[in-house]
Order: C-alpha cells, then sequence, then structure tokens
C-alpha cells in the first residue's frame, strides 16, 4: 500500500463543491456572493474537506445561472468582485483548503465580445471563433442536431443568414476548439486564474467540446422513450465525445503543469466508465479526474453498485485515480433520491471506497430537495413536463434555524424558497449531536485523514448481494445495508464509525448483525 505522503494532494482529498449564490449571503440581497463562502470557511475545516470547488462567478446575463460567462477572468458585481475571489482564495489557502473554479471552455454567452464581434459579419476575424453554417436546402438548420435545452441546436441570424451551433441555450453559443486563436484565449483565462491562486479546474461540459467536422445527422436512439428529454431522442455521436476531444483536454493539463504542476483537473463527464478510462490520457497526460457520476444514476441495490465499482476499477489504466460523486447542482440530492436514512449510508460509502470523494454543499447535513413553484431554471421552462427542473437541489445552504436558515438577513427573500418545515436542518442544529449527520460527515471524514487505508488501500468486494454491500480497504472493512431489513454477513473487528453512533467502539464478530439502513467501519 502506497503511504500518503507518496500520493498527491487530489489523491488523498475530499472535495466540496460550493454553490456561490445558494451559500451565503453577506449583502443583503438574498443571493449567496464570494465573502459568504469566505465568511464559512471554518465550516469545511471542521468538516475536514480538503478542498472546494466553486461554481460559476463569473460576469453573466444569468440565462443559465453563470453557464453563460461574458468575461472569463473577471466577476459579476452579483458575487463581490476580484478583490473578493483573491481574498477566498488566500483565505482558503491559509486554512490548508485547495481552491478550484469552474472553467467554462465550451461556450460563452451571446452577450460576450467574442460573439459580438462573430455574429457582426461573415468576414469578422472572430467569425471562425464560433460554429457557423449556412442552411439547409429547405432552408432549416445545417442538420438534426438537438439542444440539451430543447429543440434544434442551431439558431437562425438574420443579419448574416447563417446558423450558430449551441448545445445548450441559444444564448450560449458554442466556441469553435478547431481554431487554435480559441485555444489561446482559453488558455490564457486558465494562466489568469493560475496566477491568482487558484489549484487547479473543474472543467465543464468536457464531452461537448468538438463537433464532427462534416456536420453529419446523428443517429435515431432506438431506446427513446417519451419519458427522457428530447435531447435522448438522438444518439449524439457526432456532438459528444468526439476523438479530439482528448487532446484539447491534453493542451489544458500542459496549461495546468506548465504553471502549478501539484494542480488538479477535474472534467464534467456524463459517460461509461469504459469512456471515462479513456480521458486519463494515453500516459498520463489528459485529466487528473474525469467525473465519475455513476453513483446518481445507478440503481441503489447492492448488486448494482458491487457490479459498478468491480467494472470501474477494471477498466482503469495504470495509475489513473478513481473519484465518485453522488450529487452536484444538476441532480436531486442523495437524500431526496434514497431518504434521510439511506442518504447516512450512501455517504459512508462515498467517503469509503477508493478514489476521491465529492461532496456536495449541504449534503452533510442532510439536505433535500426544496419544492419550488415558480422554476428559475431554463431546462424546466423549456422542457417542461419532465420534473427535472434543477431548482430544487440548488437551494440555500441553512446555516441555523432562524429565519432562511442564516443564509440571509430574516427581512430580505432569498433566490429560492427554503420552507418552515426544512429549517430543522441546519448545521448548527447539528452541531455537537452525535447522531446527526454532520457528525456523521465529520466522523467519516476524520477516518480518512487517520487511516491511510482509506486514502491509499487497495478495494476488494467481500459481497454484493441480498441488499449488502460489503468490501475490504486494505485491513479496513465496510459493511453496508442498503434495506430497510436487518442484514446479516461474515466479519469481525471494532466499529470505528457507524452511521448509528450508539455502535462506535463495538468488538462484533464472527458475524455482524446489520440493523435496517444502517452501515459500519471495522
Amino acid at each position: 500500500m502506497a503511504g500518503v505522503a507518496d500520493q498527491p494532494w487530489w489523491q488523498t482529498a475530499v472535495v466540496y463543491q460550493v454553490y456561490p449564490r445558494s451559500f451565503a449571503d453577506t449583502n443583503g440581497d438574498g443571493v449567496g456572493d464570494l465573502a459568504g463562502v469566505t465568511a464559512h470557511l471554518d465550516h469545511l475545516v471542521r468538516l475536514g474537506v480538503d478542498a472546494i470547488w466553486l461554481s460559476p462567478f463569473y460576469p453573466s446575463p444569468m440565462a443559465d445561472f453563470g453557464y453563460d460567462v461574458t468575461d472569463h477572468t473577471g466577476v459579476d458585481p452579483l458575487f463581490g468582485d476580484v478583490a473578493d475571489a483573491e481574498r477566498l482564495i488566500a483565505e482558503a489557502h491559509r486554512r490548508g483548503i485547495r481552491v478550484l473554479v469552474d472553467f467554462v471552455p465550451n461556450h460563452t454567452s451571446d452577450q460576450h465580445p467574442w460573439f459580438t464581434e462573430s455574429r457582426s459579419s461573415r468576414e469578422n476575424p472572430r467569425r471562425d471563433w464560433y460554429l457557423w453554417a449556412g442552411p439547409a436546402p429547405d432552408g432549416g438548420p445545417p442538420n438534426n442536431w438537438l439542444s440539451v435545452f430543447g429543440g434544434s441546436a442551431w439558431t437562425l441570424d438574420p443579419a448574416t443568414s447563417q446558423y450558430y451551433y449551441h448545445a445548450y441555450l441559444a444564448a450560449q453559443p458554442d466556441l469553435n476548439w478547431r481554431n487554435p486563436d480559441v485555444r489561446t484565449a482559453q488558455h490564457d483565462v486558465m494562466r489568469c486564474w493560475l496566477d491568482r491562486g487558484v489549484d487547479g479546474f473543474r472543467v465543464d461540459a468536457s464531452r461537448q467540446l468538438v463537433k464532427d467536422a462534416l456536420l453529419r445527422d446523428n443517429p435515431p436512439n432506438p431506446d427513446y422513450h417519451p419519458d427522457l428529454p428530447p435531447y435522448d431522442s438522438l444518439l449524439p455521436v457526432h456532438t459528444t465525445d468526439r476523438p479530439e476531444v482528448l487532446e484539447l483536454l491534453t493542451g489544458m493539463r500542459s496549461v495546468l503543469d506548465e504553471r502549478r504542476p501539484d494542480g488538479v483537473l477535474l472534467a464534467e463527464m456524463y459517460l461509461p466508465v469504459e469512456r471515462l478510462a479513456h480521458y486519463y490520457g494515453r500516459n498520463g497526460d489528459g485529466v487528473h479526474l474525469p467525473s465519475n457520476m455513476h453513483l446518481i444514476s445507478t440503481p441503489y441495490t447492492a448488486e448494482a453498485i458491487g457490479a459498478l465499482v468491480a467494472r470501474y476499477e477494471a477498466v482503469l489504466p495504470a495509475g489513473a485515480w478513481p473519484n465518485w460523486v453522488l450529487g452536484n447542482h444538476d441532480r436531486s440530492r442523495v437524500a431526496t433520491r434514497l431518504g434521510p436514512a439511506q442518504a447516512r449510508v450512501a455517504a459512508m460509502l462515498l467517503l469509503t471506497l477508493r478514489g476521491t470523494p465529492i461532496v456536495y454543499y449541504g449534503d452533510e447535513i442532510g439536505m433535500t430537495d426544496v419544492p419550488v413553484i415558480d422554476e428559475q431554471d431554463p431546462f424546466a421552462k423549456l422542457v417542461p413536463g419532465l420534473g427535472v427542473g434543477r431548482d430544487p437541489e440548488r437551494a440555500p445552504m441553512r446555516w441555523t434555524p432562524e429565519t432562511h436558515c442564516g443564509f440571509c438577513p430574516p427581512d430580505v427573500t432569498p433566490w429560492l424558497p427554503i420552507p418552515e418545515t426544512e429549517r430543522a436542518v441546519n448545521v448548527e442544529t447539528q452541531d455537537g449531536d452525535p447522531n446527526s449527520m454532520l457528525t456523521l460527515y465529520r466522523s467519516l471524514i476524520a477516518l480518512r485523514r487517520s487511516e491511510p487505508a482509506l486514502t491509499s488501500g487497495s478495494y476488494a468486494q467481500l459481497c454484493a448481494s441480498d441488499g449488502v454491500l460489503a468490501y475490504r480497504r486494505a485491513h479496513v472493512l465496510v459493511a453496508l445495508n442498503l434495506t430497510d431489513e436487518p442484514r446479516s454477513v461474515p466479519a469481525s473487528g471494532v466499529v470505528r464509525v457507524g452511521t448509528h453512533a450508539d455502535r462506535v467502539g463495538e468488538r462484533v464478530g464472527p458475524v455482524l448483525t446489520l440493523r435496517a439502513d444502517e452501515g459500519v467501519v471495522l
């Protein structure tokens, strides 16, 4: 077993995703800001995380809540200014916390100066910075490519009589990464933030970066059914996961290595694990951590999760490092998907599997999706009827049991609601409670820090049947009951951490009986 000292920091780290507009509001406008993140860094120190990933805070018209960027090197006044960003980075570093920022290379806002120039005329030098094409013979879009947000991925620009491509909103035109000037400009964005002290990037929409040069139609999806979003009616073989994507990500890796050799590149990729393995690069020169989202979508059974872990471990290239995600700003919260009791078991799974875990803000206190009547999410507005709006999982963090849970002043309306029924789930109430979710997260992360087997140890599956998932990390054994009925499994040892606090220190064996919804680390 390799020692922790021999590993890069990001392999032993717990990464914590912060959605800034929902973390803490310090200026009384009902929207979180960078100063609010800085003000709560000590919570993250007590939690035990090693790095934070900040979702976008760049200048933006907010058509897609910051993923439509008008200046990749600035800070939107809604969140503060560049000095606030630099202060946050410095204060995090002072506490031993690394900082990753969301890098949005695939597209810009349609109000970005680059696109303003690009659409001004067909002869403009920046025309080729974006994807433009003439109409089809019938005058319609160039091909059948669809937007993730519904409808055609092509929008006609009447002034120049050509269409531009957008994988997401029409307000988010895609950049043309085949153009070397685009690469240079975006690499300079990375250098700017590295010079400001960030420790790496989470690369948004990585699989979308290159599209088929011949603009061929995407084939129909034979497994499509009406319960799925319209985007899924086609197989995006010509618009995602193209052969050139790895080369582009390797280029980003080179920029990172040049400025910050100990930095980390985390890439958003909703892809099968076999394709995730591809993006580590040919010689480990690709992405450090291609995001593994499969715990979110895999059926929550011992058999399915056991098979997922085994398959993932089997396809990882030599030297590649795994990573795991339970939730994020685009998917329903784990406590809603699984229920509060199994969310505790899932937390133990996340924090004891081999690899780098990524924790979504609020999951450490068991936050659930918040009912939202007036959806602000553009996806919910453009693809109605599927029940997949993203506002419910983006609700404000809950710090106290007071009005608005300490997120914003009591006389201010937060940008998303915090129902009265949800106010009991907060940091202050759970702090010091041995049975709280917060205490469980702190205990699990503390055990990871103190026990090299959980950061460096091998993974060996012992059981994945009858509702029980059990595995060894070197000399540490993890046993999880994924059902609401008692289960037994052969195991011996002393309970170091349990989802039920009353078992800590208990010696068990040769058979371990797990209560309903219980997990233990021996």
